[in-house]
């Protein structure tokens, strides 16, 4: 077994993957701080009012990216929306990794939040977010597929053909970036990292794809959603990349609020990502790069019933301390 520390005592191993797609339900428990008497999966609000924080300020943080000063300007007119709906000034936090924003929501230091496909699990079970929407088409169709992808001339024409090459992976929390990957290379194609090939770990999805398209890694598991955003911002040229494999669809980047916030400013948030008026605003420029036009409802028990099984079938064991 594998064991990765990721900051201030929440941490994740990881056993030998078995097959992808099991017909079962991931073993999924929320830590001992929080509960959840309705059986929703999430964390209840807390019954006790002195329990609820109502804070003078929101912190807002997006899932880490390779620039977070261009987030936080594709950001900021959904956040001018979240202050005069909520009567709270915003703030965007800029977080460097997974890691650092379950622990800034565990200590009570994010109130707002969207986190990546493969923490969201992690970040319910250990920081008690409570995801309630996701972006989506028009038609309301939602997801986004793990990619690998190499560069021409690689030699590299399918998953087998990595063996003895150097795969990049983002972070150990990552669905697209690490869990799905990872799992599909050894139950799949019988390809072990260490023994197989040569695993790396670049921090967040654009900076591997950017390292493939730059020849530093001869491969790497992506959310093709980033990838096609950065090829639209002219970040990297379509001709400089390859795909040879592509998966089935997830969800993606869940939002949600901490456990804790006053029913009143649960409310207010929730309402002011379903009145976002998305139309001619920096939001709509990027994220309709992908498809994304509006923000729609999810659940997290059923929406992420998906994920929480690759958890399982990664051997997936959540210590939150």
């Amino acid at each position: 077994m594998r064991r990765f520390l990721l900051t201030l005592g929440v941490s994740v191993a990881f056993c030998v993957p078995a097959a992808i797609g099991l017909p079962v339900s991931a073993a999924f428990q929320l830590d001992s701080r929080y509960q959840d008497k309705d059986g929703d999966m999430i964390a209840d609000i807390p019954a006790d009012a002195s329990a609820q924080v109502d804070p003078s300020m929101l912190i807002f943080a997006y899932t880490p990216v390779e620039d977070p000063a261009v987030y936080a300007e594709v950001w900021q007119e959904f956040l001018d929306h979240l202050t005069e709906v909520t009567g709270k000034r915003v703030q965007f936090f800029p977080v460097q990794s997974n890691a650092a924003q379950i622990e800034a929501m565990r200590a009570g230091r994010l109130h707002v939040a969207g986190f990546n496909t493969g923490s969201n699990p992690l970040a319910v079970a250990c920081a008690g977010f409570r995801p309630f929407t996701m972006m989506a088409g028009e038609d309301g169709s939602f997801g986004y597929e793990m990619e690998i992808i190499t560069y021409p001339g690689s030699g590299i024409e399918k998953p087998a053909d990595l063996k003895g090459k150097t795969m990049a992976f983002t972070s150990e929390t990552s669905n697209s970036g690490y869990k799905a990957p990872s799992a599909l290379l050894k139950s799949e194609f019988g390809l072990k990292a260490e023994r197989d090939y040569t695993p790396r770990f670049s921090g967040a999805h654009d900076t591997s794809v950017l390292g493939v398209a730059n020849k530093d890694y001869d491969a790497a598991a992506v959310a093709n959603s980033i990838k096609a955003r950065m090829i639209d911002r002219g970040l990297v040229e379509k001709d400089q990349l390859k795909t040879i494999y592509t998966s089935q669809t997830f969800p993606t980047t869940g939002f949600g609020v901490a456990h804790n916030l006053t029913p009143e400013l649960q409310g207010k948030i929730r309402n002011a990502f379903f009145s976002f008026d998305w139309e001619g605003t920096k939001l709509l420029e990027e994220f309709s790069k992908s498809g994304d036009t509006k923000f729609i409802p999810i659940s997290f028990k059923d929406d992420w019933a998906v994920i929480r099984q690759i958890d399982e079938a990664n051997g997936v064991v959540y210590s939150c301390n």
